[in-house]
């Protein structure tokens, strides 16, 4: 059995935009990944409501994605596959980050994964970088219109050119989420049931394929 890690933020995690609680496992694209694998795989859910990269959250501080990361990696491992997908956040107004700024930070995710896993497992497992869906334009009338603004939807477009990039220079998969699946019309940021269904279609699609 070949184990998958998914780490991630809400959008891993399973947030619902209209009920603000958790999808169930079968709605979540980490839980309809698994059914669609089937016994041969693990899929392991690791998303958190707020993760980001690198980036640390003066109220949140518990969020940064790379403090949990190698935590999280010795705990499931041996780990064979890790599907990133992180950035969203990152794009906070509170952050001013850019694009490509996110992408150094998701680089930086990517080299942590090959690097600790390569000493504490002896092996490096497949990395796919996802470039996460794009922040829709409403969401500045959202109830997320405090953390994310026009830069933060703007920026979100240029994701998928330097994830590319990234998963180019470290010989890891990329997969652009932005092309397969959108927000909801509820918050602009987080994925419908629809959504949810399709991201895990087209990433049993990658996993499946990945070594042929």
């Amino acid at each position: 059995m070949k184990t998958i890690l998914c780490y991630g933020d809400s959008n891993t995690y399973g947030f619902d935009p209209v009920t603000g609680l958790r999808y169930p496992k079968t709605v979540r694209w980490t839980g309809r990944l698994q059914s669609l694998l089937g016994d041969a795989y693990l899929v392991v859910e690791e998303g958190c409501n707020g993760r980001t990269t690198v980036f640390e959250d003066p109220v949140e501080g518990w969020k940064r994605g790379l403090d949990y990361l190698r935590p999280c990696l010795n705990t499931h491992k041996p780990v064979d596959v890790v599907i990133l997908m992180l950035g969203t956040n990152d794009l906070k107004e509170l952050f001013g980050a850019s694009a490509q700024m996110v992408a150094q930070g998701a680089e930086t995710l990517v080299e942590t994964i090959q690097t600790f896993t390569a000493e504490k497992q002896g092996y490096v497992p497949e990395v796919i970088l996802v470039s996460p869906p794009l922040i829709g334009e409403g969401v500045c009338d959202s109830a997320f219109c405090h953390s994310f603004g026009m830069r933060a939807v703007m920026e979100s477009r240029k994701l998928a050119q330097y994830y590319c990039e990234v998963a180019k220079r470290k010989n890891c998969f990329f997969f652009d989420a932005a092309k397969h699946i959108e927000p909801s019309e509820e918050d602009c940021v987080h994925l419908s049931p629809e959504a949810h269904e399709v991201m895990a279609e087209k990433m049993a699609s990658v996993v499946m394929n990945m070594n042929k």
